[in-house]
């Protein structure tokens, strides 16, 4: 065996011990060193044969270079070291006094303020005493699953060429004040197909003194809907050939399905059809823009208001049941009654249709301020986002808690 190399430890074991027998190996099979010239190994080039140097010799060039890599300048040993990235570490302060005497640092300079709505505004000199925002919320062993999984706010919309909606339902202040459910509900959907396409938006004012009334409104507006679902064909033509016999016996049939299907309903509970009582008020449109006429059918309180140039028409399809102007106990309401008032409507490009529930209804045409001011958030110069018409709707007034929903339609000009 070969007189062992410079470059091999004298002593190893482990990982060591096997290295030195790996290059044992190497060196019996390569050229021999003579004793007392030890070598030192080198990185052999890349396509030439390993051999290793001779102490005092030149290692070759070799065959393939690499480029060199970057290198920094170099750093002034006494200074800060390179940061791997960003802008340089700034160099170390000197040493100041104590810490607890030190001054404070400074904040960040904060940006421009978000913008933000803030409280609704109100009528009158002071607001209602009453926060605007969620109170407690209702609870299951109280309300039910369904009313205690009733959102306190809901807001939608919809867009179908020049015709563009909005809605929104609130819980008022009463009803948060008691953590009782919020008792209406709003639709705004798609029935038919084709030329029949209608939007249907509409408005459910579950009655205060029915314990199961926010569950009737909301199944009042579903069942609704799938009712002039299944006369949408009839229910088109009749509103564009402005047929208000037609439009008023289609009305009445899924009006008194609705009634029939809530009495199921009640059944079904245990409980009775009185438990639901809710209003119902519905506006149907026709899709087809050459189309101007609008259904309307009302059944109990509420209101359908018309903003034309800037005046309001609150008596839009007003009954003897409940115009929109005083609240009415005694307001006709699903499942007892299932007749419906049904009102053709002929619109105009600038036009805005409000269907509301008495919440929004009653200050609208008796306070001054709220018509003011709604004459101006809905003009048809603008429509607002969701969250604008959502604070917007909120306007408060002194003595008007109920729950407010409304579903606002901006009729555009032809597209």
């Amino acid at each position: 065996m070969p007189e062992p190399t410079a470059y091999e430890p004298e002593e190893a074991d482990g990982l060591d011990a096997t290295f030195r027998q790996n290059e044992a190996i190497l060196r019996e099979s390569g050229p021999t060193v003579p004793a007392g010239e030890a070598a030192a190994p080198s990185i052999p080039a890349q396509g030439s044969p390993w051999r290793p140097v001779r102490p005092g010799e030149v290692p070759p060039a070799p065959a393939y270079a690499p480029a060199p890599a970057y290198a920094p300048p170099r750093q002034d040993p006494a200074g800060p070291l390179p940061e791997e990235a960003g802008p340089p570490r700034p160099p170390a302060p000197e040493p100041g006094p104590p810490a607890a005497a030190s001054a404070p640092t400074p904040e960040p300079e904060a940006g421009p303020a978000l913008p933000e709505l803030g409280d609704p505004w109100h009528g009158g000199p002071k607001p209602p005493l009453y926060r605007p925002v969620p109170q407690a919320a209702p609870a299951v062993r109280s309300a039910g699953i369904e009313g205690a999984l009733v959102p306190d706010i809901v807001v939608d919309g919809a867009e179908h060429g020049a015709l563009t909606v909005r809605s929104a339902s609130v819980r008022g202040d009463s009803h948060r004040y008691q953590a009782e459910p919020r008792q209406d509900s709003v639709c705004v959907t798609r029935i038919g197909s084709g030329e029949s396409e209608l939007l249907v938006l509409g408005v459910a004012d579950g009655v205060g003194s029915a314990p199961l009334s926010h569950v009737g409104s909301q199944k009042a507006c579903a069942l609704a809907a799938g009712a002039l679902d299944r006369v949408a064909g009839p229910l088109a033509a009749a509103v564009a050939e402005s047929d208000l016999p037609g439009f008023t016996a289609l009305a009445r049939q899924a009006v008194a399905e609705v009634a029939t299907l809530l009495r199921h309903e009640a059944e079904r509970y245990g409980r009775q059809p009185s438990e639901f009582a809710t209003t119902l008020r519905l506006l149907v449109v026709p899709l087809d823009p050459e189309v101007r006429v609008r259904g309307l059918l009302t059944l109990g309180d509420g209101g359908t208001a018309l903003l034309r140039e800037g005046r309001w028409d609150t008596a839009l399809g007003a009954t003897e049941e409940g115009d929109g102007a005083v609240i009415d106990t005694r307001t006709p309401a699903l499942p007892t009654t299932r007749e419906p008032v049904a009102t053709l409507i002929s619109a105009r490009p600038g036009d805005v249709l409000v269907v509301c529930t008495d919440g929004l209804s009653t200050p609208l045409a008796g306070d001054q301020d709220t018509a003011r001011f709604l004459a101006r958030a809905w003009s048809p110069e603008r429509v607002p986002g969701p969250a604008d018409f959502l604070w917007q709707l909120q306007y408060r007034v002194k003595s008007y808690d109920d729950d407010r929903s409304a579903v606002v339609l901006w009729e555009g000009p032809a597209r």
